[in-house]
């Protein structure tokens, strides 16, 4: 093979998997900014609010796969420690990720990728299936949550200030990110291919 050749060869290669990266790093920071507009939707409640996180959380493991969807919520993550204003009620900085709320937000990557492997699977997708992913995917993060709370407040206190309150959030939410599913079905496969 001569150089030119060579050359053309290893260029023609390159381009359509950088542009690829590139595809799936500005779905998945596109991914990262619905988390963060999902997280300015707010109930305030103390010591954790009440928002639309982990609907957008569980809706990127739906929508964009396991790899994109934890991409996404890395991004968020370290957006939120680089001091952006993307968490909950405005706020932001890496101590937040070790607060109250850290055990929720520690969980989110690994609820959006355990939901994106799991709608990847190979069994067929139905509402009733995609409904008990995503409460599963709520109960991972409420149990991560209340884990991390009971370290500070005790197990009774984490319980009943920590999940007991977004029991009722959790279905709705959940059943939201299966209407938004179906809504979104054709997208879905562009956008985790």
């Amino acid at each position: 093979m001569t150089q030119e050749a060579s050359s053309h060869y290893s260029e023609a290669t390159v381009a359509p998997a950088s542009a690829s990266v590139l595809r799936a790093v500005a779905i998945a920071f596109a991914g990262s900014l619905l988390l963060a507009l999902a997280s300015r939707i707010a109930v305030p409640m103390f010591p954790v609010p009440m928002t639309l996180q982990t609907y957008a959380v569980l809706l990127l493991g739906a929508m964009l796969g396991w790899r994109r969807a934890g991409l996404s919520v890395a991004f968020y993550l370290v957006e939120a420690a680089m001091g952006f204003p993307v968490l909950a009620n405005g706020a932001s900085g890496a101590l937040r990720l070790i607060g109250p709320t850290g055990g929720y937000l520690l969980a989110f990557p690994v609820a959006a990728m355990a939901v994106g492997l799991a709608m990847c699977g190979s069994l067929p997708q139905n509402r009733l299936r995609t409904f008990a992913l995503m409460m599963a995917g709520h109960a991972a993060i409420l149990a991560a949550g209340s884990a991390w709370l009971a370290t500070t407040l005790g197990w009774e206190t984490a319980i009943a200030v920590g999940v007991t309150p977004f029991l009722l959030g959790s279905v709705v939410k959940s059943a939201l990110v299966v209407v938004t599913v179906e809504a979104l079905g054709g997208a879905r496969r562009h956008l985790s291919a």
